[in-house]
C-alpha cells in the first residue's frame, strides 16, 4: 500500500483532475484504489457523486469531516475504514477489469476542522513542543496502517490549497507527493515555498518522535504540469519558460504533461466516471492521462 498526497499552495491547477483520472485509470487496469478527499471544496467527492446524493446518503455519517471529529472529541478515532464508500457508476466500469475505485468524502465543513486543530496545538504555528503534535500529525497516517487498508495497491489524498493541518496530516501520511501545476506565473512562484514548508514540518516531525524509525520522509514524485495551451504542435511561447523552471531549481517534473480542455477542467461530470474513461471524450487529453497514472505508478513502484 503507496500514499501519494497531490497538493499545491495555488487552486485551480487541476488537483482534482489529476486525482479523479489517474485514480479511475488505474483502477481500470485491475488496481484497488481509494481516493481520500481533503478539499472543503469537495471537488473530488462530486466528481463521483451528485450533490443531492452526497446530501442524502454521506453528508451526516460517511465523511472524513466525522471522522476528524472523532480524532478530537473522542478518546480514540473512529477506525477510518468505516468511512469508505464505493461510487457506483465508475466501479460498474472498472471492476469489469478487476478494478475498484473507493473514496473517502469531504464535507463542505471542513474548514472548521483546521480551526480545532490549531485550537488543540496552542495556535496556528503548529509547535511540535505543543503535547498534541505529534498526536493530531500522525492521527491519518496510525489510521491508515490498519490492516483494512492493505488490500489497495495505491491511496491518493487530494489535498485543499493550504499549508493548514489537514495538509499536513496527509503529508505526514505519505510515501510520495506530486503537485500540479499551470505554466504561468503564480502556480510556479510558490515551488520553492512550498518546498521549505515541506522541508520544515519534516524536521519539526522528525524532532518529535522518539526513535529513527518513526520518521518521514516523503519524497517529491515531481510537478506535473496542467492546463497546457498548444499553438500548432509545441506549447504556446509564453508557457514555455514556466515549463523549464523546475529543472532550474532541481525539482523534479513528470515528463507527461496535461493539455487545456474545458471538457476537463471545467465543473464535475453528472455521471461520476471521470473523463479519462468516458466514451466520446477528447481522445488526446484521455491519452495524455494515460500516460501520467503510468509515469506515476512507475515512479511509486521503483
Amino acid at each position: 500500500m503507496t500514499v501519494v498526497s497531490v497538493l499545491n499552495y495555488k487552486g485551480g491547477v487541476g488537483k482534482t483532475t489529476l486525482t479523479a483520472n489517474i485514480g479511475a485509470e488505474l483502477a481500470s487496469r485491475g488496481k484497488s484504489i481509494l481516493l481520500i478527499d481533503l478539499d472543503p471544496q469537495a471537488s473530488l467527492t462530486f466528481s463521483f457523486y451528485e450533490p443531492e446524493v452526497w446530501e442524502k446518503s454521506l453528508a451526516y455519517e460517511r465523511t472524513i469531516q466525522q471522522w476528524f471529529g472523532s480524532l478530537l472529541n473522542q478518546p480514540t478515532a473512529d477506525p477510518l475504514h468505516q468511512y469508505v464508500v464505493t461510487p457506483p457508476a465508475v466501479n460498474r466500469i472498472v471492476q469489469a477489469n478487476g478494478g475498484r475505485l473507493d473514496l473517502i468524502a469531504s464535507h463542505l465543513d471542513l474548514v472548521d476542522v483546521d480551526l480545532e486543530f490549531a485550537h488543540r496545538l496552542g495556535g496556528a504555528t503548529f509547535s511540535h513542543v505543543s503535547p498534541n503534535f505529534l498526536r493530531l500529525h500522525r492521527s491519518l497516517r496510525d489510521a491508515l496502517d490498519a490492516p483494512a487498508f492493505d488490500a489497495y495497491d495505491l491511496i491518493m489524498i487530494d489535498c485543499p490549497p493550504n499549508f493548514t493541518m489537514t495538509t499536513r496530516t496527509a503529508v505526514v501520511a505519505s510515501d510520495y507527493l506530486v503537485v500540479p501545476a499551470k505554466p504561468d506565473y503564480l502556480s510556479t512562484l510558490g515551488f520553492d515555498y512550498l518546498r521549505r514548508r515541506l522541508s520544515m514540518l519534516i524536521t519539526e516531525y522528525n524532532k518529535a518522535v522518539s526513535s529513527p524509525a518513526e520518521q518521514i520522509n516523503p519524497i517529491m514524485l515531481g510537478i506535473v504540469f496542467t492546463m497546457i495551451q498548444y499553438g500548432g504542435a509545441e506549447p504556446i511561447i509564453a508557457q514555455r519558460g514556466y515549463l523549464e523552471r523546475p529543472t532550474r531549481i532541481e525539482v523534479p517534473r513528470f515528463d507527461q504533461t496535461l493539455r487545456d480542455s474545458k471538457t476537463l477542467f471545467g465543473p464535475s461530470s453528472e455521471d461520476g466516471i471521470p473523463a479519462v474513461l468516458r466514451d466520446g471524450g477528447n481522445e488526446i487529453a484521455q491519452f495524455e492521462l494515460q500516460q501520467i497514472a503510468s509515469e506515476l505508478y512507475a515512479k511509486v513502484r521503483n
